[in-house]
Formats: structure tokens, C-alpha cells, sequence
């Protein structure tokens, strides 16, 4: 960063925005609002309501803040590649585990490939790499620390790793192997690979643009 803008400074709106997106989450789930909405069961996929929808909007805010304070990338294209790259190997992980092999073993192979593939981002767009990470755990820890009393509460809510079928281990565990280290390993390194990805596209897309416009007379 160029010392134009702080992280913090970029980062602090989002960052509020979507814990407030996570709070009424928790709420609608808890007082039985709209499933549509609010979805309560494992995973609480396609839920209406949620902070996943926000990874690309910010990508492409966060990039365009970038651009325009003349942080974008030297060769978006390669931004491009590097995390389009990372995003196949976190979803190659995340694939094996749901088709191959559930067990112990596949979560870490999954948490490792996210790992992997949430690093590889970082050399095409060091910048906006930079900005997504401080993002990405402000975004996450709120939701591990939910998880941790949605288990430990054993809430009626997709926030509570008990909701998920598992072999027979304490509350505690549970919410380590299926809240802690997804919040803060899987979901960071969805969150680095698809913000940089859309976030390089919408740079590139932009730079086109400001190419194209006719010179000042």
C-alpha cells in the first residue's frame, strides 16, 4: 500500500456492515423468521440473508478503491490467473471432501487446499490481497465466536456445529473441527481467492475504460 488510504480506514465500513448482516442473521434464525431469508438448517445454504454475498461486492469495492487511488495492478491478467488458480484448488478440496472422502482426513485436506489456495492470490495482486485478508478475518471472527455459543447453547441455528452429524465428541470439539477452523482457515481463503478474482476483473474492466476516454483538449 502506498500510504494513500489505511487498511483500517478501507476496511472499517465493510467490516461493520457485515457484522451487522451476521447479528440479523443470528436474529431471523433464532425468532424463526422466513426460511427463505434466514436459513437455520446445516450449512444454512441459499439463505437470502448472509455474509458469503458480500465477498464479491467488496472484492470489487475494495479493487476499484484501489484503481482509483493508483493501486491496481501491474498485469491484472496475472491477478486474474493467480486466483482463479487458488479458487480451483480450494474448490478441488472442497469437492473431495463432499464426493470422496468424509471423514477427518478430508477436512483437513480441505482446510489445507484452502489454505493453499487462499496464499496464491497474494502475488498477482499484493494490494488488494493486503486489504481482503484484514476484511476476510474481520468478517469471520464475529461468526467463530457465534458458532462458539451457538453450540455451546445448542441453538436451533445453522451457527451451531451441533446441527451438523458428526461421530460422538464433546460440544467443544465439535465446534473446533466444524466452526473454528472453517471460519478462520476455509471460508478466509473463499473469501481471498473470490474477492481477488472478481476484484481483478472489475479492475481490468475499469482500466479498459479509462484507456478509452478520449484526452482532455
Amino acid at each position: 500500500m502506498s500510504g494513500k488510504i489505511s487498511i483500517t480506514k478501507l476496511v472499517l465500513v465493510p467490516a461493520v456492515a457485515t457484522l451487522a448482516v451476521t447479528l440479523l442473521r443470528v436474529t431471523g434464525e433464532l425468532l424463526h423468521w422466513s426460511r427463505t431469508l434466514f436459513n437455520p438448517t446445516p450449512g444454512g445454504g441459499g439463505a437470502i440473508v448472509g455474509i458469503v454475498w458480500l465477498i464479491p461486492v467488496f472484492g470489487v469495492y475494495f479493487a476499484l478503491r484501489l484503481a482509483k487511488l493508483g493501486e491496481a495492478p501491474e498485469r491484472p491478467g496475472r491477478a486474474i490467473g493467480y486466483a482463479a488458480l487458488g479458487f480451483a484448488i480450494l474448490a478441488a478440496g472442497f469437492l473431495m471432501f463432499q464426493y470422496a472422502f468424509q471423514s477427518l482426513h478430508g477436512l483437513v485436506v480441505m482446510w489445507g487446499t484452502a489454505a493453499l489456495g487462499g496464499m496464491l492470490p497474494r502475488y498477482g495482486w499484493r494490494g488488494l490481497y493486503k486489504v481482503l485478508i484484514a476484511y476476510a478475518y474481520l468478517a469471520r471472527i464475529p461468526v467463530a465466536i457465534v458458532m462458539l455459543l451457538a453450540t455451546l447453547g445448542a441453538w436451533e441455528s445453522h451457527y451451531s456445529a451441533l446441527a451438523f452429524p458428526t461421530t460422538r465428541m464433546s460440544p467443544l470439539a465439535q465446534y473446533f473441527l466444524l466452526g473454528f477452523f472453517p471460519q478462520l482457515v476455509w471460508w478466509v481463503g473463499l473469501t481471498l481467492t473470490v474477492g481477488v478474482l472478481v476484484g481483478s476483473v472489475a479492475a481490468a474492466i475499469a482500466l479498459q475504460v479509462k484507456s478509452r476516454k478520449p484526452m482532455a483538449a
